[in-house]
């Protein structure tokens, strides 16, 4: 599933293309992805200008007047700018189409995407209740002390509940452990401040190093300009299991915490 760089990288991509352009029509080609589309997208979003894309946790906004689109990748999504006239192939469900001559398409082969609608002055229940963003000045050591205090759950898991940190999901959270040398199944309320402050640390340097290469490809994910992620080519632990550790040599190691799989080096983290 796409995490925040990938989100990221697809909002830089579309905002230029997209923002300050008119809707002439919204074209929804089937009723529902994870959830239905909202009907508001083809019923009242037509006429109005798309006035800012914005990014809260993995979910793009599209902000017109009286509401905003948002917009989930879920596991194969993406989002293309192409010319009015591009015919629709299999698995392309949605065009917002502006006035000029060109349309945003969301091709989404697996449909555990998401189209809603969030009208002008409230919040959608799936953005209630979200931590803070990780690459905001709210996301430092204090606020992950503070959230951690008296929780046996594995920190890896603590880093991927949004409720601690939006977006932060499996490549990026197994490779801010492995940074800030700390053992993914060590009980996040026994983690010292020191470690908070490194840990912190990683997970701003790494999502900023992901986003400006672009992502990670695995499986599915394509930049707006349909290049791939090179995010890949940097991972340290993810995906390498039984392959020498970078920094110390050491067969990195897999284990399961929760039904989740993680990757890890015994010696580098603790």
């Amino acid at each position: 599933m796409p995490e925040l760089p990938e989100v990221e990288t697809t909002r830089l991509g579309i905002a230029p293309h997209v923002v300050g352009r008119r809707v002439r029509e919204a074209v929804l080609r089937r009723p529902d992805l994870r959830w239905p589309i909202a009907r508001e997208i083809a019923q009242e979003l037509p006429g109005q200008r798309i006035e800012a894309a914005r990014r809260r946790a993995k979910y793009l906004l599209l902000d017109a007047e009286t509401g905003s689109v948002i917009v989930h990748l879920g596991m194969s999504g993406n989002l293309r700018v192409l010319p009015h006239a591009a015919p629709a192939q299999a698995h392309d469900h949605a065009d917002l189409v502006f006035e000029g001559g060109s349309l945003l398409r969301l091709h989404d082969p697996r449909r555990f995407g998401a189209l809603l609608w969030q009208a002008a002055g409230t919040q959608h229940p799936l953005l209630a209740d979200l931590g803070p963003e990780p690459l905001s000045e709210a996301f430092d050591a204090d606020w992950l002390a503070h959230a951690a205090a008296r929780r046996s759950a594995p920190v890896k898991h603590f880093l991927m509940d949004q409720r601690t940190v939006v977006g932060v999901g499996n490549i990026y959270a197994t490779e801010a452990l492995f940074r800030a040398g700390i053992h993914p199944g060590r009980a996040a309320g026994r983690i010292s401040r020191a470690r908070w402050e490194r840990l912190a640390t990683a997970v701003k340097e790494i999502l900023a190093q992901a986003i400006a290469r672009g992502g990670t490809t695995l499986r599915d994910f394509l930049q707006p300009s349909g290049a791939p992620g090179y995010f890949v080519q940097e991972l340290y632990v993810y995906g390498r299991a039984g392959r020498p550790c970078r920094n110390c040599g050491t067969a990195l190691r897999a284990a399961a915490w929760g039904q989740r799989a993680t990757v890890y080096c015994p010696r580098c983290q603790r």
